[in-house]
């Protein structure tokens, strides 16, 4: 039986990765849209299959496309997921637990998610996690516009709840794939420093490289995953010092 909740995904050239995402849902909302930014994979078509409503909008950023996504929404509670992400049957049951009263209070629900490697058939026990607002009720919570921050702003005072169960995240393809992704985002977030006049320091693009390397390795237990998470905290360092060394880049130019 379906609640009523909307489900929204953004989504470009993901047609290896969105039939798990829609199929984790499946059940769950009447209402599941996938907003896409120009896939030329079949992605539009595949999710359609699934049943979700493919809806057009030109990228203008994470935070927009996110709101965009918002406003298609059906009904007052939303879930956001990403086109790489899958919902495990327990938070299914957690969110059903949690909306599928008639007496529910306005409100945010923090659930974990937790990153997962190629090969990984499941999530690793000490593998880093985040625990974002992704299911939120549109009273009292809204994506920020920001076009490189991922986060749902609530209104001051909302109560935050936590869900049981976890969204596995299988962010990266492969490593080539994720220098990419990772550039294109460097990008986007010079240009976001750039708007915001951020002063960057030089000793501070000298030790970004060594710094994040220790965070993603140490901090986030990428050392637990063998050879591919000592890879992959060298390609997230290399990430944090090339938005830095673009920011600086222009500012050399000028």
């Amino acid at each position: 039986m379906s609640l009523p909740l909307s489900i929204f995904v953004i989504a470009k050239n993901e047609v290896d990765r969105i039939g798990p995402t829609l199929e984790s849902v499946t059940g769950l909302s009447d209402d599941i849209v996938v907003i896409d930014s120009g896939s030329t994979d079949g992605t539009q078509e595949l999710a359609e299959r699934l049943g979700a409503r493919v809806i057009f909008n030109p990228w203008p950023g994470y935070g927009l496309q996110k709101q965009f996504g918002e406003d298609q929404c059906r009904h007052d509670w939303m879930l956001n997921i990403d086109a790489d992400e899958v919902v495990t049957a327990e938070l299914v049951a957690s969110i059903r637990a949690a909306i599928g009263v008639s007496d529910v209070q306005p409100c945010g629900y923090e659930t974990d998610i937790i990153e997962m490697f190629p090969g990984e058939a499941k999530p690793h026990a000490w593998a880093f996690r985040l625990s974002p607002v992704r299911l939120y009720h549109k009273q009292v919570g809204r994506y920020s516009p920001s076009p490189v921050h991922d986060r749902v702003d609530l209104v001051k005072g909302t109560p935050v709840r936590r869900l049981q169960g976890v969204i596995e995240h299988r962010s990266i393809r492969s490593l080539g794939h994720e220098l990419i992704k990772l550039n294109a985002y460097a990008d986007m977030q010079a240009d976001d420093l750039d708007k915001k006049g951020r002063k960057i320091g030089a000793v501070r693009l000298v030790l970004e490289f060594p710094l994040a390397f220790l965070k993603a390795y140490i901090a986030r237990r990428h050392f637990v995953r063998g050879l591919y998470g000592f890879m992959t905290a060298m390609n997230y360092a290399f990430y944090r010092y090339l938005r830095l060394a673009k920011y600086w880049e222009r500012r050399l130019g000028r």
